[in-house]
């Protein structure tokens, strides 16, 4: 029997701002155990819990930038848990009033785009981090209180692969932004999956399986894929599938269950007290709308429809954000697109990885990359010349001096390299007669001696050309 694989993921995002949702206390991923806390963090008496703006702010770019209807009336609720890594007691967040519904992003998948619909988004506040040991549990609050958005998808998804690439644009689309730094290492991206299977074509779904708290885009992936094929090999076997909850064993690479889900918990919501609803003004929601960089897909659309590139080269680019700005630097110089793609990808990205260096530490100016294109488009210097000259400028200097220096300008005056092309010619009788007996390898030779004489500055498309063009007349 065949079965579809039916995905949705519910992830949770710690925005990048200065302090947390509801206090002033700061937080930082690499600060102290339990020193970025607060009395409004710990829910001692008597203190009140205060809106951060700037988490607003964020929640409506990502809304905006998902395609989400914006609700403009801001309103929280209480979910009541006893838990030692929630120290109130409780989580103040938006169960049944998100900020934003109904969006999507499209991936690319099978040679086509595919919509993944987002049912809501919607903010709350982050638990403190729990460390198991042994025998005791330690727990740092750090990050209780922390702005959290948490992002549930339709299940819309139908493989590991498809998680994965509609995870990464996702990644990718926040990080431009600058919503979030999205580093699933340090769990300011955090990830939990839902899998079932059913008859293929079937409109009824399977028992729903729960994996939680993955923590980099291969492993939801490969979870999924796993699960996916577990549970065909139960209902295969005529076992029943347990709605559950499991985790993913990195080292197994496989899932393992963790508990059995019952029924669902009663969290005794009720609205937030202490916080008022917030009706934002539309010039709010439009102001910060207007003001949104460019994302990622509107970047590609334009290296692609206004500089030429091929998609592959667009893609390349935009994978990173840093070299993806030093790009767009550097064609506010009006050089040539496609060559400086060429040189960033194949050529700049080589040698900073050779000296340990990112592009985020990269010492090249923009300008000064820009002034090496230009010399190269006009053959001012050979492309290998140009990775020479790229090398040395590591060092701060400006191609022009590297060149001048090192002896690397090109002869681009059509009449000195014909002067060369005729001596070396009136030099090589024979070389023109093997040419003439249709001996393809004396014109190489030809081109070559006129390279040596001109000390290897004559440029070799322009020494070739005129080459040709005097043998034609002899």
């Amino acid at each position: 029997m065949e079965y579809d694989v039916v995905v949705g993921l519910e992830i949770h995002l710690e925005l990048k701002t200065a302090t947390k949702m509801f206090s002033s206390s700061p937080y930082a991923f690499k600060d102290p155990a339990n020193s970025d806390t607060g009395e409004i963090d710990l829910a001692h008496p008597g203190t009140l819990p205060c809106v951060n703006k700037e988490a607003v702010r964020k929640a409506i770019e990502a809304c905006t930038a998902l395609n989400l209807t914006i609700d403009p009336l801001i309103r929280f609720d209480r979910k009541n848990y006893y838990y030692s890594d929630l120290p109130k007691g409780y989580q103040i967040t938006q169960q049944f009033h998100p900020i934003g519904r109904n969006g999507y992003i499209e991936i690319f998948v099978d040679g086509k785009y595919k919509k993944i619909r987002i049912n809501r988004i919607h903010m709350e506040e982050d638990t403190a981090k729990q460390f198991h040991l042994f025998d005791e549990t330690l727990i740092d609050y750090n990050r209780a209180g922390v702005p959290l958005l948490e992002l549930v998808s339709e299940p819309d998804m139908a493989s590991g692969e498809e998680a994965a690439l509609y995870l990464e644009k996702l990644r990718q689309t926040l990080n431009y932004l600058e919503v979030s730094d999205v580093k699933m290492e340090e769990g300011s991206m955090r990830c939990d999956v839902n899998v079932s299977i059913k008859a293929k074509g079937s409109e009824v779904f399977g028992t729903k399986v729960e994996i939680k708290n993955l923590n980099s885009i291969n492993n939801v992936k490969n979870a999924i894929d796993y699960e996916a094929h577990r549970q065909q090999k139960c209902l295969e076997n005529g076992e029943a599938i347990i709605q559950e909850t499991r985790r993913f064993d990195e080292k197994s690479q496989t899932t393992v269950s963790m508990r059995k889900k019952e029924g669902s918990v009663d969290y005794k919501y009720f609205p937030e007290p202490n916080i008022f609803p917030i009706r934002l003004s539309e010039d709010f929601i439009a102001d910060i709308q207007k003001n949104m960089p460019e994302l990622p897909d509107a970047k590609f659309k334009r290296y692609v429809n206004d500089f030429g590139l091929s998609d592959y080269d667009a893609d390349l680019i935009i994978a990173n954000k840093n070299l993806c700005a030093y790009f767009d630097e550097i064609m506010q110089e009006k050089v040539n697109a496609k060559l400086t793609a060429n040189l960033l990808s194949s050529e700049l990205s080589g040698i900073l990885s050779k000296n340990n260096l990112s592009f985020a530490d990269n010492p090249i100016s923009a300008h000064h990359f820009a002034a090496l294109v230009k010399m190269i488009d006009k053959g001012e210097v050979s492309s290998k010349q140009g990775k020479e000259i790229l090398n040395e400028m590591l060092k701060g200097e400006d191609p022009e001096s590297i060149a001048k220096e090192k002896g690397m300008k090109q002869l681009s005056d059509e009449s000195a390299i014909l002067a060369i092309v005729t001596s070396v010619l009136d030099d090589n009788p024979q070389s023109i007669s093997d040419f003439k007996n249709g001996k393809d390898r004396a014109l190489g030779y030809l081109v070559g001696q006129v390279m040596k004489r001109s000390k290897g500055q004559a440029n070799p498309k322009l020494a070739n050309e005129l080459v040709t063009k005097e043998l034609a007349k002899r």
